[in-house]
């Protein structure tokens, strides 16, 4: 498997991961436990490894600044020595979560800008249609992030023996090739899939992974879609852009040439 690395394009880094960690708490930002958040940010980190994904330098540095973190909130004060020359530095703690604010202030004035334009574009590029299906499903629904399907397919591992060994037992079982023509084959059949539903005939911790890692790419080519029509809702699979405009082409090809032609 470690052939195979997974070039998921993303921008999330390591801010984004924080970010998703205490939203999911349902904490604010200045009452978050860096405690906690150092040991669930490690967890991430494990699993992204053990699914054999390429891991950004910036994760491992934010890694061990929170591992520092978590030593000197462990350790009693009388007991934490300072450096010399460090003692007017920011605490660390403090400078990581002033970036977080900043960072989330960005963000979410990045996600307004968004959510404007893509109002504009609605107001003034579409025309009357046909009542298909329904828009407001569609505008509501919200693309899921790496995080969140990492925090999806964790859930199915569970599920497995966390003692398997993936080197033993992967051989070529199963290959992220085949992996993707069964999703891409389930997804025309089916418009909309739950994401579980991928997994539902996994039978190891390792087809969950190769069949993880196909999805991902499937999302690379954008073949695929993920999202959610509400944050840390259930995520659905349909069909991404790249898959509809060959649909669509196909469609095409097959059209009789017009009479006289």
């Amino acid at each position: 498997m470690s052939e195979y690395k997974v070039k998921f394009e993303v921008f999330e880094g390591p801010l984004d991961l924080l970010l998703y960690l205490i939203k999911k708490e349902e904490v604010d930002i200045y009452e978050v436990n860096l405690t906690s958040l150092a040991t669930q940010f490690i967890d991430y980190i494990e699993l992204m490894r053990e699914l054999d994904l390429d891991i950004a330098g910036e994760f491992l540095v934010m890694a061990a600044t929170l591992m520092y973190i978590k030593s000197k909130e462990l350790l009693p004060v009388d007991q934490q020595v300072t450096p010399e020359g460090e003692e007017d530095e920011e605490d660390p703690r403090w400078e990581l979560i002033r970036k977080l604010v900043e960072y989330k202030k960005f963000k979410d004035a990045a996600g307004k800008l968004q959510a404007l334009e893509t109002a504009t574009e609605n107001t003034f590029a579409r025309l009357p249609a046909k009542p298909v299906f329904d828009h407001t499903e569609t505008e509501t629904r919200q693309t899921a992030s790496i995080f969140e399907l990492l925090n999806a397919v964790n859930s199915i591992l569970k599920r497995f023996n966390e003692r398997e060994d993936l080197r033993d037992i992967f051989e070529d079982k199963w290959t992220v090739s085949e992996k993707i023509e069964t999703i891409l084959t389930r997804v025309q059949t089916s418009s909309r899939l739950r994401f579980t539903e991928l997994f539902s005939d996994a039978t190891s911790r390792t087809e969950v992974v190769v069949t993880f890692l196909a999805v991902l790419e499937l999302i690379r080519l954008k073949q695929i879609e993920a999202a959610q029509s509400e944050t840390f809702g259930e995520i659905e699979i349909t069909p991404g852009v790249a898959q509809t405009l060959n649909h669509a082409a196909e469609l095409a090809a097959q059209q009789p040439e017009p009479v006289g032609s």
